[in-house]
């Protein structure tokens, strides 16, 4: 196996462990010690790993930061699985906020109820909500990130202020102990605003966002009524949602 796939593989094993020690590397692939703290070396220098003595582990601040198009492409089965259940969740006649998420647009896809009132700023989501009938849409105004295409700003946020809904849905780029977390702070905010506006907030995240921490803090789970996702999180998160009240649903 040339190091370059071996890479690859040990970025999986550490997926599922989150910790990988010298002795594991070679065992797993039959190398030296020293074959095996070269790769960790290399992990280093491409900033996937942290090194400690005899081992790898991987960072808790995620710092990938894809645009909208290739979110859209990532975890597509478990997203419209989440979506579909959080659809369910959505009566006629409810008034609702919903973020840019991907996953939360696939909700918005799978939404058959009718007289809703929509806000948003998310542009593609409003775009997609156009296309069903007796459904009104409020697109907040302000500045446009380009690159994920949602709405920002203290125009938005203004606007938003003058609202209240039955239920805000948002997604989550990280759950850790500490909460939701997000890269981009321009939507921090705004976001905030919206799960002050809402009787009942719930959260759509697929598997791969628990156990990441993002820059900015946007939520603890206090602040949170409902968490759908499509695998149970491991058992300190859980016992931490658990612990606050949060219902946890595993959508199938």
């Amino acid at each position: 196996m040339f190091q370059d796939e071996r890479l690859l593989s040990i970025m999986k094993l550490l997926q599922k462990s989150h910790r990988i020690s010298i002795e594991e590397i070679c065992e797993h692939f039959d190398v030296s010690r020293d074959t095996a703290r070269r790769d960790i070396v290399k992990l280093e220098e491409q900033g996937k790993i942290i090194r400690t003595r005899g081992a790898a582990i991987l960072p808790s601040l995620s710092k990938d930061t894809p645009n909208y198009e290739e979110r859209m492409l990532s975890e597509v089965p478990s997203k419209k699985m989440i979506g579909k259940q959080a659809a369910s969740m959505i009566m006629d006649g409810d008034y609702l906020f919903v973020d840019n998420s991907t996953t939360v647009r696939h909700a918005m896809d799978y939404m058959s109820t009718k007289n809703n009132v929509v806000i948003t700023n998310a542009i593609d989501t409003a775009g997609l909500l156009t296309q069903k009938e007796k459904i009104k849409i409020y697109l907040l105004g302000g500045m446009i990130n380009n690159e994920q295409r949602f709405v920002y700003g203290s125009q938005a946020a203004g606007m938003l202020a003058k609202y209240h809904v039955d239920k805000t849905f948002i997604g989550s780029c990280g759950i850790s102990l500490d909460g939701l977390t997000t890269p981009y702070e321009e939507e921090v905010s705004l976001i905030q605003e919206a799960m002050k506006r809402a009787d009942k907030v719930i959260v759509l995240a697929d598997h791969s966002k628990f156990e990441k921490r993002r820059f900015f803090c946007l939520a603890g789970f206090e602040n949170i009524h409902t968490i759908i996702t499509d695998k149970v999180p491991e058992t300190a998160i859980k016992e931490k949602i658990e612990d606050h009240g949060v219902e946890l649903i595993i959508a199938k």
